[in-house]
């Protein structure tokens, strides 16, 4: 695991950003504190941190708003931090794209094992999902209007270039690799966050909804009591 992963930790109680800091320094982590959301944004655009903590209730965007913006441009580590403590804000953050969930007040120690365990995670899988998920071609793969080409990471819809996260790019070609065939949630879930994936399969409704919107038309299928499936793309 790589320690010189900069970390930004985003929370309004400047105490607390302080110990969560403090104690990411003992470990040898970098560390960006920020008290609120807007300065994260701001981060994000200008020199993107390789790992999020977030707080959801901060001043002004709250941290959902942020994770989901975020996670509607990349795929990087989020754990969110809340006093909310029901299932509802729990499965919200987790839909909208965080990691892992971590309610107030916290022992510092087991936030920082959950940070550790998230970036071994990542580090673990990003190398090794497109071996693992990805069929090997070197040349497009081309199913009617749909365009995806592996080894570039570049997708086409209808002629025009779509951008994709590394988890939408990874759904598709989940999908594209068996037209037709309908997809349990947990099987989706094993194919792009993991086997080890511990979070609510609702993150499968997600991202299959950033994908629709991001490509209008394309058939991908929702399957009643199972999950889903892509029909056959006709040009």
């Amino acid at each position: 695991m790589n320690n010189q992963t900069v970390i930004a930790v985003v929370d309004d109680d400047e105490n607390i950003r302080n110990l969560v800091e403090a104690y990411l320094h003992k470990e040898n982590y970098r560390t960006i504190g920020l008290g609120s959301a807007e300065e994260a944004w701001d981060l994000w655009k200008n020199d993107p941190p390789g790992m999020w903590v977030l707080d959801i209730m901060l001043p002004g965007m709250d941290g959902y708003e942020l994770c989901r913006r975020i996670r509607d441009e990349a795929e990087v580590p989020i754990i969110m931090i809340s006093a909310k403590d029901s299932e509802v804000d729990k499965i919200l953050g987790l839909e909208l794209g965080s990691d892992d969930y971590l309610v107030k007040p916290f022992s510092p120690r087991e936030l920082v094992a959950r940070i550790n365990r998230q970036l071994k995670r990542w580090e673990r899988l990003h190398p090794s999902q497109s071996a693992a998920v990805l069929p090997a071609v070197h040349t497009g793969i081309e199913l009617g209007s749909l365009l995806l080409h592996p080894e570039e990471r570049r997708s086409f819809w209808r002629g025009a270039e779509v951008e994709l996260t590394s988890k939408e790019f990874l759904m598709l070609m989940v999908f594209a690799g068996s037209p037709n065939r309908a997809f349990t949630r947990e099987e989706l879930l094993g194919h792009v966050w993991g086997e080890d994936y511990f979070g609510s399969d609702r993150a499968v409704d997600h991202l299959i909804k950033r994908i629709r919107k991001k490509m209008d038309g394309l058939p991908l299928e929702s399957v009643w009591g199972h999950g889903y499936r892509m029909r056959e793309v006709q040009k």
